[in-house]
């Protein structure tokens, strides 16, 4: 083509056509891009931090119009096609075409997970919407949200409602504060004060990594995300790759029925820190992220203040720690899914091998922890292996089990690792009232349901697995005879139909066919176990591998229902 001396900028060639006024695309609005810089100001303009400036853009606007997202691609030097496919890919961001209305001021969300399904979630979110305007607020479903124990729970704003009705509800928009509540929590003074970071100084001063990670191993420490590899391990591994290297939390608690790293970070977050200062240190970290889901508005702003206080006591160099929010991906629980979104791209599941502690965060050797890991690793480190020198039913260690459903006091219950069932139902309380023990989820969704006759099968890693299922992250929810089985499993494919990244079809597809399958009056069990083990043997990532349990769980051991 060749440049138009006339009115038209590009001439169509032979046609002999007049050509277009503008490049193809949606042309640069000068006020959007003005309106960007503002937002940004003099931040650095890397790719990395794209999804940081759409969250920056959505909190200023209250939506991503397509004129903004226009202008930021300007900004960066992006395509716009990259940044409208990491906007989209996310839920917890509003895009907004031109011609199309943007979303009202006030959203409300209701949560669907399972214990929130049993606590009554649906009717709340039919009552929300036939009893709001419209124009005014927004109602949705959203899967959980970390607050199991306060079933039903729904997200005004920015401010949760445990236990929520309409009234309770109303009664937040009324009061017109719908910033999170930060509960009370140990700050850094009150830390040192008990002599925390005295173990990272020390450490720094004259310590062995070695030394450290025998220590590790001796306590039986495994990772607490749900994967369960001996945490200690894992920084040979990484400091055997050539740096720079960097250290990744993950704290994207999104299984449904878990939230003990919230309870910790709300409570204790120095633990937290100063054990992923500990594990830095040892793997020669150049850089710590910690990608937090934002789901937990007040754990983000408490990690903020005290990430600042550690910076200002001198404690680690300014940016040392960078908090990266996530945006509403469940996916992005897996390992490289996190690191995709840490470098400001859409949470897909990377191929493996390489490993993430070859080539992770910009293709740079990577250590990865979970929140609760760390918190260990700062505790057995202070208090020495024998803190979890607990034996119980051949089992060594302790765990911490999130407890949901259908028990008198929901909440989080530190316990031997080989606790039962029985057990976790004791220490929550035992059943709530008018309640027979039925059923129970073990680690979340991916570990599908398991009936109450199997009450005496020790909870932890490797304890599950003859039975079909595994411990993960320990989110334990309990049904009762007045819950169905069927509609449990059918709440657990519906989540991860929701959530399925999309990049593989076995995923994909597979999880959307199950759904409506499960949605017929009789399951055609044949067809169920076909799809399942297609899904179990071809999916990327663990999200495929795991959706089929709650399925063939469930036939197997509800048959009578499906």
């Amino acid at each position: 083509m060749a440049l138009d001396k006339e009115a038209g900028i590009w001439t169509s060639g032979r046609s002999g056509k007049r050509g277009r006024a503008h490049t193809k695309g949606r042309p640069l609005d000068e006020a959007a891009w003005q309106d960007v810089r503002d937002v940004l100001q003099d931040r650095p303009r890397r790719r990395d931090l794209l999804i940081e400036y759409l969250h920056l853009l959505q909190d200023r606007f209250g939506h991503l119009s397509a004129h903004h997202l226009r202008a930021l691609a300007e900004e960066m030097r992006l395509s716009m096609a990259e940044v409208w496919e990491v906007a989209t890919f996310y839920a917890h961001f509003d895009t907004v075409r031109e011609g199309e209305s943007p979303p009202p001021d006030l959203t409300i969300r209701v949560c669907d997970s399972l214990s929130c399904e049993m606590a009554g979630s649906d009717a709340l979110f039919s009552a929300l919407k036939d009893g709001v305007d419209p124009s005014r607020i927004r109602v949705l479903r959203a899967p959980c949200m970390g607050r199991c124990d306060t079933a039903p729970v729904a997200e005004v704003g920015h401010r949760h409602v445990g236990r929520a009705t309409p009234t309770t509800i109303q009664q937040v928009i009324d009061s017109g504060d719908l910033h999170p509540l930060i509960p009370d929590y140990e700050t850094l003074a009150a830390y040192r004060m008990a002599g925390g970071y005295e173990t990272l100084v020390s450490l720094r001063d004259s310590g062995d990594w070695q030394q450290v990670q025998s220590q590790l191993l001796e306590a039986g420490l495994r990772g607490l995300g749900g994967a369960g590899f001996p945490s200690g391990r894992k920084w040979g591994f990484v400091r055997a790759n050539p740096g720079p290297r960097y250290l990744a939390v993950n704290g994207d608690e999104g299984e449904p029925g878990t939230f003990k790293d919230r309870h910790y970070l709300e409570r204790t977050p120095h633990l937290m820190l100063e054990g992923m200062l500990i594990a830095a240190w040892a793997v020669e970290a150049k850089t710590c992220y910690i990608y937090m889901r934002d789901e937990y508005p007040a754990v983000l702003e408490i990690l903020r203040r005290e990430i600042a206080a550690l910076e200002q006591a001198g404690l680690v160099p300014t940016g040392y720690i960078d908090l990266r929010r996530g945006a509403g991906a469940y996916i992005c629980g897996e390992e490289s899914a996190m690191i995709e979104s840490i470098e400001g791209k859409r949470g897909i599941p990377r191929l493996r091998p390489p490993y993430v502690a070859q080539i992770g965060i910009f293709d740079r050797p990577t250590l990865v922890h979970n929140v609760e890991t760390l918190h260990w690793v700062a505790r057995i480190c202070r208090e020495g292996a024998q803190i979890n020198d607990v034996m119980h039913n051949g089992r060594k260690g302790l765990r911490s089990y999130s407890v949901s459903g259908r028990v008198a006091n929901p909440g989080v219950y530190l316990l031997p690792a080989g606790s039962t069932i029985t057990e976790v139902i004791a220490a929550a309380g035992g059943m709530a009232n008018g309640h027979r023990f039925k059923a129970y989820q073990p680690g979340g969704p991916s570990s599908g349901l398991l009936p109450a006759s199997l009450g005496d099968v020790p909870l932890d890693f490797d304890t599950l697995q003859p039975h079909g299922t595994f411990i993960g992250s320990a989110a334990v929810v309990i049904l009762s005879d007045q819950d169905s089985a069927r509609d449990a499993a059918l709440n657990m494919l519906r989540f991860f139909e929701a959530e399925s990244c999309g990049q593989c079809t076995p995923c994909r597809v597979g999880c959307e066919k199950a759904v409506k399958l499960m949605q017929a009056e009789r399951w055609d069990t044949a067809l169920l176990d076909d799809l399942c083990t297609v899904m179990a043997d071809a999916s990327i990532c663990g999200l495929g591998q795991a959706a089929p349990n709650p399925i063939r769980l469930t036939m197997q051991h509800f048959g009578d229902e499906v």
